[in-house]
């Protein structure tokens, strides 16, 4: 059995970690669509990947059509609290 790709994350304050390829890829692709696209986010080199919130964001809004993108992963960057 092959190993699973990953990409890396930003996980915690100033932790790192590991998320699987198509999650990470899943995420890009609203991020591309949000922002715009930022290669180094595929090819590497670029900020230890997605942090927690992004991720969640980005996630979450992919649920939707794509022209809410935008509005939907606003919701959760304004909306989500994170204790630690």
């Amino acid at each position: 059995m092959s190993e699973m790709k990953m990409a890396p994350a930003q996980i915690g304050r100033h932790g790192t970690g590991k998320i699987p390829w198509a999650m990470h890829m899943a995420a890009y692709e609203v991020y591309s669509e949000v922002f715009e696209p930022q290669l180094a986010l595929v090819q590497g080199g670029c900020r230890g990947g997605f942090g927690e919130v992004e991720l969640m964001a980005f996630l979450y809004a992919r649920s939707f059509p794509r022209q809410e993108w935008r509005q939907r992963s606003d919701e959760v960057f304004k909306n989500v609290e994170i204790t630690r």
